[in-house]
């Protein structure tokens, strides 16, 4: 990848952990988002990563999203005994979208190097997100591959883009300065589990995550519904 392409600006702090973010509705969390997630971890050198419950995403349709804590629930049962934390982070920020949300992130906590997650779903709609270049400029993206998705993503508008920021995972891993934007493709095998089919098979699975709410493993504040949502 050419060095004209990165911005001294975005350049990321040296020290701190590293941390991957993993945004999704959860609708439920599953043993697939434990698996890629850490993947991406081994793979990337990652401290840790946060899985970052978003309280609505205007992409999706309502219909069928279960309520925040209960899919907070399903995440921290998923990711036990594992690198990973379960935040419902954008109710204590404010924010309502990604690009706002990951600055956020990096003022909160300015020690911390992060790197966003993303499905090749996710790759493949990325220039409908709000400021999408934005995002890219922010922190380092590794795209892991989807099956079924890979063209659509190579196709998009977004890769079109992205692609002359593509660098290996080896490079990302043992670079001394970070700098974005960056692009990391991952492919692993592919898993073939999803929140779809667990809806289909169980459509009251949120009702065994009742009770009293959750805490947020980031803020430790509780988690309780919200009419107010993260967007793209």
């Amino acid at each position: 990848m050419a060095g004209s392409g990165f911005r001294a600006g975005a350049r990321l702090n040296r020290s701190g952990k590293i941390t991957g973010l993993l945004g999704g509705s959860f609708n439920p969390a599953h043993g697939g988002h434990r698996r890629v997630t850490l993947f991406a971890i081994e793979a990337l050198g990652l401290d840790e990563a946060w899985w970052l419950v978003s309280p609505g995403n205007p992409l999706k349709p309502k219909a069928g999203m279960a309520p925040l804590p209960a899919r907070v629930k399903s995440a921290q049962r998923a990711s036990r005994n594992a690198p990973i934390r379960v935040t419902a982070i954008e109710q204590k920020l404010g924010t309502r979208y990604t690009v706002d949300t990951l600055r956020a992130l990096k003022r909160r906590y300015p020690k911390r190097r992060f790197v966003w997650l993303m499905g090749a779903d996710n790759l493949a709609q990325f220039h409908r997100w709000k400021n999408w270049r934005g995002i890219a400029r922010e922190m380092p993206i590794a795209v892991i591959a989807r099956p079924g998705y890979d063209a659509a993503a190579l196709a998009s508008p977004a890769m079109v883009w992205l692609r002359r920021f593509r660098l290996p995972a080896p490079g990302l891993r043992n670079r001394r300065e970070w700098s974005a934007p960056a692009l990391i493709e991952l492919r692993f095998d592919p898993d073939p589990r999803s929140a779809t089919d667990i809806r289909r098979a169980d459509p009251l699975w949120a009702s065994r995550y009742s009770g009293p709410p959750p805490r947020d493993d980031i803020t430790h504040s509780l988690i309780h519904e919200t009419s107010a949502g993260q967007a793209e």
